[in-house]
C-alpha cells in the first residue's frame, strides 16, 4: 500500500473477463489491488477481445497499457510499475531518455509475449509500458503465452519475451529501453551524438557491437596505454579487444597516442 501513496493521478482498472477460473482469479486480484489508493477506480465492463485481461488507464485520457493474463510471478513488479507509471509516478530513466519517448511520432501497438517462469521478460515487459505510459501514441498488451496458447501458435512463437508491433515481428528476447527506442527512433543515432559532444574527452573509448570489455579489465588496458614501454602491452591490449570486444573501435587520446610508437599500434585501429 505505500507504494501506492506515490499515485499522483487518478487512474481505471478495466476488466474485461469472462466465467473461466483465471477471470476470477484476475478479479480477484483487482479487488484487492484497487482499495490500496483512493485513486484507483475498477470497473469489470471491459470489451477487450482477449479474456481474461485488464486496462490500465489514466482517467480521462488516452494513456494506459493492458495485461492480457495474470502478471504474476517475475511480472508481478511489472503490475506494481505500470500502476505507479499510469498514474504518474516519476520514473528514474534519463530526462533525455524520456524526452525522446515522449517525442515520437505515429502510432505504435505493441504486443509483448511472455511467460510466468520468464526471468528476461519483466525487462521488456517494463521497458514497453513506460513508453505507453509517457506516450499516448503508443499501446502496449503483455499477453501470457500459456493462457493465449491459440496466439502463440498461429504467430510461430517459439521463445519469450516476442514482442510484435503493429502486428509484425519486432524483437525477441532481452531488450533494453534504449535499444527498443534506437530500433523505432529513426534519429536515435543523432540523439547519441549529441549527447556525446558534452562529455568530456576519453582517454580509452572502445566502440563495438560486440560484447563490452569488462569495467575491471578497462583500467589495466589504460594502464598499458600509458605505460607502454614494450611491445607486450600493447599485444595485452590487442588481445584483450579481440577477445572481449570483437569488431570494436579503439579510440586514444592524441597526448597518449604520442608516447606510443605507431609499430606497437599495428593490427589496432586507431580514430584520431
Amino acid at each position: 500500500q505505500s507504494y501506492f501513496e506515490r499515485i499522483q493521478m487518478p487512474l481505471e482498472l478495466v476488466a474485461s473477463l469472462d466465467d473461466s477460473a483465471k477471470s476470477q482469479e484476475m478479479k480477484e486480484l483487482l479487488e484487492d489491488i484497487a482499495p490500496l489508493s483512493d485513486k484507483i477506480t475498477l470497473r469489470l465492463d471491459g470489451s477487450d477481445a482477449r479474456k481474461p485481461s485488464f486496462a490500465i488507464n489514466r482517467a480521462g485520457t488516452d494513456i494506459g497499457v493492458t495485461f492480457a493474463g495474470l502478471p504474476m510471478g517475475h511480472e508481478f513488479n511489472s503490475l506494481i510499475l505500470a500502476v505507479l507509471q499510469v498514474g504518474g509516478h516519476p520514473p528514474k530513466e534519463e530526462a533525455s531518455v524520456l524526452e525522446q519517448i515522449k517525442n515520437l511520432q505515429g502510432t505504435f501497438v505493441f504486443e509483448t509475449y511472455f511467460s510466468l517462469s520468464c526471468q528476461n521478460c519483466p525487462d521488456v515487459v517494463q521497458a514497453v509500458n513506460l513508453m505507453g505510459a509517457l506516450n499516448a501514441n503508443i499501446k502496449h498488451v503483455a499477453i501470457d503465452g500459456a493462457l493465449f496458447q491459440k496466439e502463440v501458435d498461429d504467430r510461430q512463437i517459439m521463445a519469450v519475451p516476442s514482442v510484435y508491433l503493429n502486428g509484425e515481428p519486432f524483437a525477441q528476447g532481452r531488450m533494453s529501453l534504449e535499444q527498443i527506442l534506437a530500433k523505432l527512433d529513426t534519429g536515435a543515432v543523432e540523439h547519441a551524438a549529441e549527447a556525446i559532444k558534452h562529455k568530456e574527452a576519453f582517454e580509452v573509448l572502445v566502440v563495438g557491437g560486440g560484447l563490452v570489455v569488462a569495467h575491471e579489465n578497462l583500467e589495466q588496458h589504460v594502464q598499458a596505454v600509458r605505460g607502454a614501454r614494450s611491445k607486450a602491452h600493447v599485444d595485452l591490449l590487442r588481445q584483450e579487444l579481440s577477445q572481449r570486444a570483437h569488431g570494436a573501435v579503439l579510440a586514444i587520446q592524441q597526448p597518449v597516442l604520442q608516447r606510443v610508437p605507431q609499430r606497437r599500434l599495428d593490427g589496432v585501429r586507431v580514430v584520431r
